[in-house]
């Protein structure tokens, strides 16, 4: 299981380039994990070598997300992510956007999901700066966590 630290996974990052292995960084919530997290994982992995996820805090989420999420806390969220044989690591992050993880670590990729277009990755200048290539994977957007909470709270809070 590679539930790592922040640093470390900088720490990691720069060892396993200089060993000639292409690093991908993906990064989201994974609140309630469904199909289309599976499919962006999967893709960016595709990638390079070694996948690096970085999950959203609970104060980023709430930020992100509103008051209510996330449902499941960071911990458990982290693990559940780490658990997936895509993944090689996992760290929480406090901020709201990669930027400065992408700064820090360089990758040769940075996966956002179908939710986003090239244009409309927040990271999207940074990585630029540093030569990362974004990537959109996962193809469309097809279910969302938002729309799972909706669905439950549809059929069970009438």
């Amino acid at each position: 299981m590679g539930l790592i630290s922040i640093e470390r996974a900088f720490e990691l990052a720069e060892k396993l380039r200089g060993e000639g292995k292409k690093i991908v960084l993906a990064n989201g919530v994974f609140d309630l994990l469904h199909r289309g997290h599976i499919l962006y994982l999967q893709e960016a992995k595709a990638l390079g070598d070694v996948l690096f996820v970085a999950v959203n805090s609970d104060l980023s989420t709430r930020k992100l997300k509103g008051e209510g999420r996330p449902i499941l806390p960071q911990e458990e969220r982290a693990f559940i992510v780490a658990s997936l044989s895509p993944v090689d690591y996992v760290f929480v992050f406090e901020e709201e956007d990669v930027r400065e993880i992408i700064r820090r670590m360089r990758p040769h990729f940075h996966a956002k999901g179908g939710d986003y277009t090239p244009e409309t990755v927040p990271e999207r200048e940074v990585a630029q700066q540093v030569g990362t290539i974004t990537v959109i994977t996962g193809g469309a957007k097809i279910s969302s966590t938002t729309d799972i909470i909706g669905k439950i709270l549809e059929r069970f809070c009438r």
